[in-house]
């Protein structure tokens, strides 16, 4: 059986079984997501066009993954002028895997449940570590926080991902940056602030 679904203004063909990159849902890995806007559905040599809908009918799936698409570079400049601009966008998927196509208001197989554990069976004890918050500037960096735009929260951030000297942010390449950016929840900030630039003026001074 086979049901064509729509979501985020975009048309799925789906079977039981496959997995489809939609635009961001809502929910963690392994909720259950219901399609109810089912456009057709197939069995066989039977097809149900809706109209627009299939009456009763929806098509469950399972959250796999939520993840951040391929980067897409966006260029801007005006002619006979100096102005340049570049930046990156990834757009926010969920990974979703087809359980269940239902037909006629029926509903989804209940998920088995995980068999209970021996009631005599001691719990493991983990060691809570507690790691302190670090400062602005890291012992032996330098104050990252001199970069305009830069302020004490992102430079901590920063150092928590092992960043502490100018010299490293001198020599990120565009990978780097993107990568570090989607970490620390800085998108966009290096390019707009000029972050590697003001660097490697930073670290010549140092």
């Amino acid at each position: 059986m086979f049901a064509v679904i729509k979501t985020g203004g975009k048309q799925y063909k789906v079977a039981e079984g496959d997995e489809i990159v939609v635009e961001k849902l809502d929910g963690d890995a392994g909720a259950d997501i219901t399609f109810g806007d089912v456009l057709m559905l197939g069995d066989g040599g039977n097809v149900t066009i809706g109209e627009p809908l299939v009456a009763g009918a929806s098509v469950v799936g399972e959250v796999a993954e939520q993840r951040k698409g391929d980067k897409k570079l966006i260029m801007k400049k005006r002619q006979r002028n100096t102005y340049r601009r570049k930046k990156g966008h990834r757009q926010l998927e969920t990974v979703v895997k087809i359980t269940s196509i239902l037909a006629d208001g029926k509903k989804a197989p209940a998920k088995k449940k995980a068999a209970p554990k021996p009631a005599d069976e001691p719990k493991a004890e983990t060691a809570k570590e507690v790691t302190p918050a670090p400062a602005a500037k890291a012992e032996g960096g330098d104050d990252l926080t001199k970069m305009k735009g830069l302020g004490k929260v992102f430079a901590e951030k920063l150092n928590g991902e092992g960043v502490t000297t100018f010299a490293q942010i001198a020599a990120m390449s565009e990978d780097d940056i993107a990568a570090l950016e989607e970490k620390i929840g800085a998108s966009g900030k290096f390019e707009s602030n000029d972050w590697v630039a003001q660097a490697k003026d930073l670290a010549g001074d140092a």
